[in-house]
């Protein structure tokens, strides 16, 4: 269910959304599977501490934070990703629950520019099992977003193999010998 807070804060801007409603789902990268979507086309939002003040990072779910260079989108000397219990304690919402409107907790909002590329984007709300759609450029408006390239590509991790067997196996071939 999204929080009224964040209902009424699009309402009173007027903003232009639809809601999805979809399986609960706590990632991006999850939410892409269960929506058929490409990850490009979901905004994945994050709480980062610019030296001492709280803002929100939003880029495509196909993309990871480069904190070093996100720093110097904000103009900050660091930037580092809080400890899950600062959603709680200071912004009142479960870990990952956090919406991407930062004008609801009066946080500034950065998008990075892979993300300006997509005309609609799916958005956090704050809730695991609703989200919206709404364009880009409306979202940029609302936010009054400022825009930056703080993006790389996702490395991707080898899984290990299971069920692999613990002795090596060898193959004895016998050859008959001709009388």
């Amino acid at each position: 269910m999204i929080p009224k807070k964040v209902l009424n804060y699009l309402e009173k801007n007027e903003t232009k959304y639809e809601i999805v409603e979809h399986r609960t789902v706590y990632t991006a990268y999850d939410l892409a599977m269960t929506l058929k979507m490409k990850e490009n086309q979901i905004a994945k939002n994050l709480l980062i501490k610019a030296d001492k003040d709280f803002v929100i990072a939003v880029l495509p779910a196909n993309k990871n934070i480069d904190l070093k260079k996100f720093a110097k989108v904000v103009g900050a000397k660091k930037a580092d990703m809080p400890k899950e219990g600062v959603m709680k304690t200071k912004f009142k919402v479960h870990p990952g629950a956090l919406p991407a409107f930062g004008g609801v907790n009066k946080l500034p909002v950065y998008i990075d520019k892979a993300l300006t590329k997509e005309a609609l984007a799916l958005f956090s709300v704050g809730s695991f099992t609703e989200s919206i759609t709404m364009t880009v450029k409306n979202f940029i408006k609302l936010e009054e977003a400022v825009s930056g390239v703080f993006s790389v590509a996702k490395k991707i991790k080898k899984q290990p193999v299971k069920n692999k067997p613990k002795k090596k196996i060898t193959v004895k071939k016998t050859i008959k010998k001709k009388k």
